[in-house]
């Protein structure tokens, strides 16, 4: 299913649902972190996704990176809850969501890396790269705010 992102765009379609979600930033030994290359708009993205019924946030997590990276985590802190209802996505299926994203940072505990049926690339970045590569601005924050190293979680 493709889909595509609205970020302070005027003529972004009415959202009809919010869907509680988690992203990662999962971090190797060197302090790089790992995205994905996106299917479904081609742009590099942290790693997550939906809460399904019956799971906290922390299985989301867990089972989500696991299923687009083959690699097991342990979240570590929450870097930000992101609700800004400017962020709008938009499926093919004629789902139109509201962003609500809890974001982690979580450190790798074992696992193969191993590309899903969701991406076409992984690899991990150091903050340096990160400036050079085509990723939405709401992925950026995330990772602004992963660096700002900050004691409280932001609420955006």
């Amino acid at each position: 299913m493709a889909r595509k992102d609205f970020y302070y765009d005027p003529n972004a379609p009415k959202p009809n649902s919010i869907v509680p979600a988690a992203s990662a930033i999962v971090v190797n030994q060197e302090g790089a972190i790992l995205l994905h290359k996106r299917l479904d708009n081609q742009l590099w993205s942290l790693l997550g996704g939906a809460m399904e019924l019956g799971e906290s946030i922390e299985e989301t997590i867990i089972r989500e990176v696991k299923e687009e990276s083959g690699l097991d985590v342990q979240m570590t802190r929450c870097i930000g809850i992101y609700t800004d209802p400017n962020h709008i996505i938009a499926y093919t299926d004629g789902e139109v969501r509201q962003q609500f994203s809890i974001c982690f940072a979580c450190m790798i505990i074992r696992g193969e890396l191993t590309v899903s049926s969701e991406s076409i690339q992984l690899r991990f970045f150091t903050q340096e790269e990160l400036d050079e590569i085509d990723m939405h601005p709401a992925q950026r924050k995330r990772i602004k705010d992963y660096f700002a190293q900050a004691e409280k979680t932001f609420i955006r």
